[in-house]
């Protein structure tokens, strides 16, 4: 699982950032919008997700991995 921060202020930041992401295909994600911060689990490498998430034209970068819980 990968962790990435991506600058979403709304719903509508959200859907784009799902759009892109389905788009893509092969990805499980958890979006959580008040802290700005996408969690992906994907066979993706990181630089493919980051580019990915970038097409929604917000500002993002990678936080690390995620360790499971």
């Amino acid at each position: 699982k990968h962790e990435f921060f991506v600058d979403m202020t709304c719903e509508g930041c959200s859907n784009a950032v799902t759009r892109v992401l389905h788009r893509l295909g092969g990805v499980q994600f958890d979006i959580d919008l008040p802290n700005k911060k996408v969690c992906i689990d994907s066979e993706h490498n990181v630089d493919t997700l980051l580019e990915t998430l970038k097409k929604t034209g917000k500002n993002a970068s990678y936080l690390g991995e995620k360790s499971a819980q």
